[in-house]
C-alpha cells in the first residue's frame, strides 16, 4: 500500500536552531522551512523533519543514514566541517573509522542532539 508513497524521515531535537545549522551547513541538506515545531529539510527525494522535543535521550543505534557513492570522500568532507566519527569496540574499523561489511562500508557520527547517523557505501548490488 505505501510502496509508492514518498518516505518522510523524522529525528528529534531539543534545539531547532542548532539542528538547522548542522543539517544545512555541515550535512549540506536543502533547508525547506522552520516552524516552532520542526525544521524541514530535503535530502534527495526524502523529506527530513527534525522535530522539536522538550527533552530527549539519544539512542545507541542509527536513526538516519545516507547511501553515498564514495564513503572516504564523504567522511573526509564531513571531517572538514568538524564532524567526529564514532568508534565501536565490537567492530573492526579502519583508521578512518569505517567498518567494512560483506555488503559495503559504513561510518557513523552524531548530530548535535546525539542522534546516531551513518554513511553507507553499498557494494555488489
Amino acid at each position: 500500500m505505501l510502496g509508492s508513497a514518498d518516505l518522510v524521515a523524522f529525528a528529534p531535537s531539543t534545539d531547532l536552531e542548532r539542528s538547522r545549522v548542522f543539517y544545512t551547513d555541515v550535512a549540506g541538506l536543502e533547508f525547506i522551512e522552520q516552524t516552532p515545531f520542526a525544521c524541514v529539510f530535503r535530502s534527495g527525494a526524502t523529506m527530513l523533519r527534525v522535530t522539536a522535543v522538550a527533552e530527549f535521550t539519544p539512542q545507541p543505534f542509527t536513526v538516519l543514514g545516507w547511501a553515498v557513492a564514495d564513503i572516504r570522500a564523504a567522511v573526509a568532507g564531513l571531517r572538514g566541517r568538524g564532524v567526529e566519527f564514532l568508534t565501536f569496540d565490537t567492530l573492526p574499523q579502519d583508521t578512518d573509522k569505517i567498518w567494512t561489511t560483506p555488503g559495503g562500508r559504513i561510518a557513523w557520527f552524531r548530530d548535535p542532539d546525539g542522534n546516531v547517523l551513518s554513511l553507507t557505501e553499498f557494494t555488489g548490488n
